[in-house]
Order: C-alpha cells, then structure tokens, then sequence
C-alpha cells in the first residue's frame, strides 16, 4: 500500500478512511474505491465488529475501528468518507476539516442548515476539497433533460410536478432512517435533498418559500434493533417478521411540498417511502414552461414532449442505466482538479446547505401548517 500523496503517474492519491463502512452506502462505495485508479482503502469505521472484518479483508485496510476518531486522525488518510447517520455527521465533518483531510459527506449533510454552513464554513476556511453526492445530476434522462431546458425548447419553466417515490418492501424492518433523532427529516431531507438538489441545478434557482404537508403513514413495522439497510430491504422482501415486536416510525416517510422559486416559478414535490406509492404510473418529473411541457418518465427512460395544439409525442429514450464506477467517473477526477486549484462544478457542502436550507423549512412547514421562507 502507497502512503504518499500521489501516484506513480503523478495524480493526487487518495488514501481514504471510511466511516459508515459497512451500511447501505459505504459498502457499495468500497466496492467502486476498490476498483478505481490511484486510490487506497486505509481505514475503516463501523459498530458491527463482524462487518468490519469482512469489508476489511475485502479492502486490505491497516485499520479496523469503532472509533471514528482513529479514521479522521489515522496518518496515511487524507481523503474521509462520512457516511453514517445524518446526526453522526457534524462533529466527524468538522474534525476531519480540522485535521485538513479532504472530504466526502453523505446527505444530508446535517441535522438542520446551521450544521451545514458550519461545515461548509470550516472546509472553505481550510482550503481543502469537499464533495456531496447529489447523484441524480449525472442520471443520464437528467441531463438529457437539462439539454432540452438549455435548448430553449420548452420557452421560460414556469410551473413543475416532481414525484420521487422510493416504495418499501411491506414487510421491511426499521432503521436509523426511521428515527427521528438520527435523521434529519425523514423523506424530507433524504429523497426530498436530491429532488431539491436536481431542481436547483436544472433551472439555476433556489426555492423563496414552501408548504408542506408530512407525516408517518406506514404502519408499524418490525423493530429488529441495530440492522442496516440493506439488510433491511432483504428481510423486508422475504418476509418473516409477523412475530417480531412491530412499532412505528418516527419520521416522516411522506410529504407533499409546495413552493415558490425566487423567480417566480411554482413547483410541487411529492415524496414517500410508504410500500404504496409506485413508480411508473405517471412521469417523476413534469416541466411545463410557456412553448412546451416536458415529461420524464425514468422507468421508461422516455422524455415526453406537450406542445400546444399538437400531438403529446416521445422525442427522445434515455434508459437509466446507472452510473457506473462514480468514484472513477466523477468523484476522484472533480476533486483531483479541486485539490489542484483548477474551477469545477461538481456539488459539494455549499451545494449540501443551500439544499438544506429547503429542506429545513419544508419540515418547519410540515409541523406548522403554514407557509415558511427559506432561509
């Protein structure tokens, strides 16, 4: 294993500490770390002492630890990877800008905004380079999408219908997700923080003001203890847990947002984990602007085009084929050009808290039964 900055060829190494290893997200980010040129796993945080040694052997890191600390302050690390609990996420995020590691945080990337300027605060101070992985900005019938935006095809967007349903398994056990004392907002803040995110980058606005409506309406659901996602989603798909001590979750796991950008246009969002809320029936996002409306369907990968007076027609297929090797592709290369002074656009912490100043007074709202600004 190379402990230095750089590689043979000269690129930036990045020796990479990973805390949150062995759940939903650091597994699969492993696995593409592995994979990637110029890069080492070197360190590995978790709580389950039995996953820790497996994804040790699978990365041949020199550290297993339940102590997240010993990541941020290991040597040999200089790039962390926090991808535990959206409460864990401010104390480690502001130690690794202290030890002067360079930084992916998972979103959200706090509890509330005031979180996440600090951390944006503290990386900008520092001068180090930060990513946050607003994924949906590189599905391809997104940027299709933004294409036929830029285009001018579609006239001036003034009106938006975005659906992100992301169903459950019916018999899916809970997890941190559904705690509120762990996550920042339920659906909100999980799935509402990519919609939000890919809004913002598609029509260069931010939101003025939101109502929303949020609540909890799946029913109870199997309490298994400290279980993680992906084991979550299997158990919940093979069932098995009509025995097991069953209560509800404590976040919102549906919202119907409203809101006002600062240019005017007007938007309504309409988030669920709930098992019943199914992709497919109708387009994820609708973008109505004054010559054209324009649906994307990505189950279907079809972009739908409404002109006024004409036939609805498919002007274009773009399947969702995934993203491939995002370290590779898209993380690695976009910081290497932070880290060496060069302008990139890739989203990072002030992306993460201007999306979580929306989603802040989205879950405001939620409680309020009125309207709230974002700020």
């Amino acid at each position: 294993m190379n402990p230095d900055n750089e590689t043979h060829s000269g690129e930036f190494q990045f020796n990479v500490g990973v805390i949150g290893a062995t759940g939903y997200i650091g597994a699969p980010y492993r696995a593409e770390i592995r994979q990637a040129a110029g890069a080492n796993i070197v360190a590995l945080c978790a709580r389950r002492r039995e996953l820790l040694e497996r994804a040790g052997e699978e990365d041949g890191a020199d550290l297993l630890t339940a102590n997240w600390q010993e990541v941020v302050h290991h040597p040999h690390v200089n790039f962390v990877i926090v991808a535990t609990p959206d409460a864990l996420h401010h104390e480690a995020v502001m130690a690794c800008a202290d030890a002067g590691k360079h930084l992916l945080c998972e979103k959200p990337v706090g509890v509330n905004a005031a979180e996440a300027y600090e951390m944006w605060a503290a990386y900008r101070h520092a001068g180090l380079a930060h990513y946050v992985p607003f994924w949906t900005r590189y599905c391809e019938p997104f940027v299709r999408t933004r294409e036929v935006i830029e285009s001018g095809l579609l006239g001036d967007i003034r009106g938006v219908v975005y659906r992100w349903h992301n169903p459950r398994p019916d018999d899916m056990p809970l997890t941190w997700r559904d705690d509120a004392e762990l996550s920042a907002a339920g659906s909100i803040a999980d799935v509402g923080s990519h919609a939000y995110d890919t809004l913002r980058w598609l029509l260069g606005c931010e939101a003025r003001r939101v109502q929303s409506h949020a609540d909890t309406i799946t029913p109870a659901r199997a309490d298994l203890g400290a279980i993680n996602l992906t084991e979550a989603l299997v158990l919940g798909q093979s069932g098995g847990q009509a025995d097991a001590s069953k209560r509800r979750g404590s976040t919102f796991d549906y919202a119907s947002v409203a809101w006002e950008f600062d240019n005017g246009v007007v938007a309504t969002l309409v988030l669920s984990h709930t098992p019943f809320f199914r992709k497919g029936i109708a387009p994820e996002l609708e973008l109505h602007g004054t010559k054209a409306s324009l649906g994307l369907d990505r189950v279907s990968g079809n972009l739908t085009l409404a002109k006024p007076g004409e036939p609805v027609e498919i002007i274009a297929n773009v399947p969702d084929n995934g993203f491939g090797n995002r370290f590779e592709k898209y993380v690695f290369p976009s910081l290497r050009q932070a880290i060496a002074g060069e302008k990139t656009d890739h989203p990072g912490l002030q992306d993460g808290w201007r999306v979580q100043l929306f989603t802040d007074a989205a879950a405001r709202s939620a409680r309020s039964g009125c309207w709230e600004t974002v700020e």
